[in-house]
């Protein structure tokens, strides 16, 4: 019998659907920057940005599935995929894992009695199974083509291609009209640092951060210690804890016991009941979920930058602070997740 080698696929997703493309058709993931709209572009096309020396079309796929633009904000990402040297970026609301699925995971039976289209021509080729999760697996090649009428989940890849084809408009174009100033001010900084070169740009010495935002305050912490970002689910209580313990998630089978590190900061708990986002940690031999209110950024910060913890910050408990630096026109604490998941009662070894 002969079996079929299971496929990688970079899972995503956009207006809390789940999607799917070939994890080598992938160039790069970065953060959402600035992007410049340009007057005479298809309608999905949000903008350009200049990915070190190269512009760089950006797709807002939820227009080009004939859905309504949603608003933009920080914590979306862009992925760069490439088809026939036609390199696209497409806005996506979180970026999730690479996932090895299995050709009995997927089905194309979607219509059942019902007529069948030309799927050859579908923007989705196949439902898969993931985990708890149904994901919806994206042909790369009919998505980065145009057609004048897009209708949701059909594209046509002989009419025109997405790099040519151009429609007019009579109203202005401005990218993320709702962001605030300070906003802005990150999607601005994030498009500059994309605009040097690779070759010139010396990554020597330099810290990779985290940005993240807790009751309304920036903080920036090791990336090496952070294994993914994702969405809070279930929540199960753990009796007889201390009050930073909130409860275990099961993350793809997984058990993860989240935690609030405010308490242990002295920070007061505005927003701390609605988050909606968890920061999985790997420090040591622990892996533990971080409750925070936005993920920001990834960056990566000089060492001169950082400042000693100032005065006016004494009111958070800096015991737990490396220093603090400048991001978004606004100071960033530097957490200290060694010193605090070793000293700062955070792993509890008392049997129940």
């Amino acid at each position: 019998m002969l079996t079929i080698a299971p496929e990688f696929y970079l899972i995503f997703s956009v207006n809390s659907s789940l999607y799917g493309v070939e994890a080598q058709s992938v160039q790069e993931i970065f953060s959402l920057p600035e992007l410049t709209p340009i007057a005479e572009a298809p309608r999905e096309i949000i903008g350009v940005v200049n990915l070190r020396g190269d512009i760089l079309p950006v797709m807002d796929l939820n227009l080009r599935f004939g859905y309504n633009q949603l608003e933009y904000c920080l914590t979306d990402s862009v992925i760069v995929v490439e088809w026939q040297k036609l390199r696209v970026g497409m806005i996506v609301n979180q970026v999730n894992e690479v996932y090895n699925i299995s050709p009995e995971d997927m089905t194309k039976e979607l219509f059942y009695d019902r007529e069948v289209p030309d799927r050859s021509r579908s923007f989705v080729c196949d439902m898969a199974k993931v985990a708890a999760d149904i994901v919806m697996l994206l042909n790369i090649e009919n998505l980065l083509s145009y057609s004048k009428s897009v209708e949701p989940l059909d594209g046509d890849k002989n009419k025109y291609n997405l790099a040519l084809e151009t429609v007019k408009y009579t109203k202005e174009r401005i990218f993320c009209p709702q962001a605030t100033p300070e906003d802005r001010a990150i999607f601005r900084e994030r498009s500059q640092n994309l605009m040097r070169s690779s070759e010139k740009e010396d990554l020597t010495g330099l810290i990779p951060l985290a940005v993240i935002g807790l009751s309304g305050e920036y903080f920036g912490l090791d990336l090496k210690l952070v294994r993914e970002f994702t969405d809070i689910r279930k929540v199960t209580p753990v009796p007889c804890c201390p009050p930073h313990i909130v409860g275990n998630m099961n993350l793809r089978g997984e058990i993860v016991t989240l935690v609030d590190v405010r308490r242990l900061l002295n920070m007061p708990m505005l927003g701390a009941e609605t988050t909606a986002k968890v920061m999985v940690v790997w420090v040591d031999d622990l892996v533990a979920g971080i409750k925070v209110d936005e993920v920001f950024d990834v960056m990566y910060l000089h060492p001169a930058q950082i400042s000693p913890v100032p005065a006016a910050v004494h009111s958070i408990n800096d015991e737990y602070l490396q220093g603090t630096a400048p991001y978004g026109g606004k100071m960033m604490s530097l957490l200290d997740l060694q010193k605090m998941f070793n000293k700062g009662d955070m792993i509890v070894n008392e049997d129940i």
